[in-house]
């Protein structure tokens, strides 16, 4: 309850002045959330004191605390050995550095000895800003390294707090949703840089499951910690699941891309391409030989040449004259040497016997050219596929075939003349017909 008595608390500048942030009536010391805030005030003046004022300002700030810190050898430093260690400062910019770090608790001055001390509240705020800075250097995508830290190392000291599992479930909650739009975006290029950081989260998830085993098996934990570290378990099952959604989007869009004739190519790397060009305005200099030369046109004309197509039509239809017939222009069928490697494939494939460990990727792909090679490797997503296989023809008598294809996630470089690597995969006789076969990974062409 709120005691409104005026001998009850007397209220500093301070509270005044933080009263005004709050509605009438009401006020901070009601707030439970700002009891934590006022009780670190030592810390959050120290961050408060480095990091108030422009960024140069504060960065010369923790230039300065950051050397005198790194001295370890003596507990104590003279002005001269302060002057002598940043002596590439200017003197007035330094004096007024360590008076704002004096008077703000970071450092300390020993008067008896005219020597001066780091104070305890400046290491543990330098240790979090270097945990912070090591994070940001070894480039964790997830963001999920300096909180999975806080966690393990409040754990080995038997302090960790539910704000602090809070922030971590928080974070995989944010992936989980990030993933999830990518994977519901349909578009390949966000699905593999979405994956990618999946994988950095997935390795952070690993190391982490250990710790929240720890906190959930341990008696001394109160009931909030405990059901916090459930929801952790709960919201990393959920990410570590997300390798099956991001496998079938993948391979959906993989039956859905679109080869560019025979040569190989196809949508995806084209765009690959065209993001690779700093300048796309560029690729069309000199490609129109001519402007575009506009013409203009008045009402009137508008009009006349209306009418007159208006009564030639009706003219036309009152004769009962039909158009004269047109020969169909014959058009070369280009599928017919596409089908004759199609059906030499199947028998290839068709040779394979059930019972082997399987035949190498490069022995059913080759020897050939580039674009029958990519031809073939374009066609073994239709392995398995339930609707390919219920229509006829031969591309549904390939998704009929009894086969498992197996990868890894490495390449092998290849002796071959137009291909210099291709994957590590294989094909294998399937004991049940009812076997899925993942995708298959794309070739690389020799430049």
């Amino acid at each position: 309850m709120q005691n409104f008595s005026d001998d009850a608390h007397v209220q500093t500048g301070d509270d005044l002045a933080l009263q005004t942030y709050f509605k009438a009536g009401i006020s901070p010391d009601d707030v439970s959330a700002v009891f934590p805030l006022k009780r670190a005030q030592p810390v959050l003046q120290a961050f408060t004191a480095l990091f108030h004022g422009g960024f140069n300002a504060v960065l010369l700030r923790l230039l300065v605390l950051r050397e005198l810190t790194a001295d370890v050898e003596s507990p104590s430093l003279t002005r001269a050995d302060i002057n002598a260690k940043l002596a590439y400062l200017e003197p007035e910019a330094l004096e007024t550095v360590l008076s704002r770090l004096r008077g703000n608790g970071l450092l300390a001055w020993d008067s008896g000895a005219a020597v001066y001390r780091i104070t305890p509240t400046a290491r543990n705020v330098m240790a979090a800003l270097e945990s912070l800075i090591q994070v940001e250097e070894h480039n964790d995508q997830a963001e999920m390294s300096y909180m999975l830290t806080q966690v393990a190392g409040a754990q080995a000291v038997g302090g960790v707090s539910v704000e602090q599992l809070h922030h971590l479930l928080g974070r995989l909650i944010e992936l989980t949703e990030e993933f999830s739009d990518a994977i519901a975006s349909g578009s390949e290029f966000q699905l593999r840089a979405a994956q990618k950081k999946w994988h950095t989260a997935c390795d952070w998830v690993e190391k982490g499951s250990k710790i929240i085993h720890a906190i959930t098996h341990d008696e001394r934990a109160d009931a909030a910690t405990h059901k916090a570290a459930q929801a952790i378990g709960r919201a990393q099952s959920a990410l570590l699941n997300m390798q099956g959604m991001f496998s079938r989007a993948l391979n959906q869009i993989e039956r859905q891309r679109v080869h560019l004739g025979q040569s190989g190519l196809s949508t995806t790397d084209i765009k690959t391409w065209l993001l690779q060009k700093e300048d796309l305005a560029a690729l069309a200099d000199q490609a129109l030989a001519h402007p575009v030369t506009p013409l203009f046109i008045t009402p009137s004309e508008m009009i006349d040449v209306a009418e007159s197509e208006l009564l030639s039509h009706r003219v036309s239809a009152l004769a009962g004259a039909l158009p004269t017939g047109e020969n169909a222009v014959s058009i070369a069928n280009d599928n017919d040497d596409a089908l004759h490697e199609l059906d030499h494939w199947l028998d290839l494939l068709s040779n394979i016997e059930p019972g082997e460990k399987g035949v190498p990727l490069q022995d059913l792909l080759l020897p050939a050219s580039f674009a029958v090679a990519s031809y073939r490797a374009s066609m073994l997503p239709l392995l398995g596929d339930p609707n390919e296989s219920a229509l006829q023809g031969a591309t549904g008598t390939l998704a009929r075939l009894p086969l498992i294809f197996q990868s890894k996630d490495k390449m092998q470089k290849l002796n071959d003349t137009q291909l210099a690597a291709i994957s590590i995969a294989s094909l294998v006789a399937a004991p049940r017909a009812d076997d899925t076969p993942t995708a298959a990974s794309p070739i690389q062409e020799t430049p």
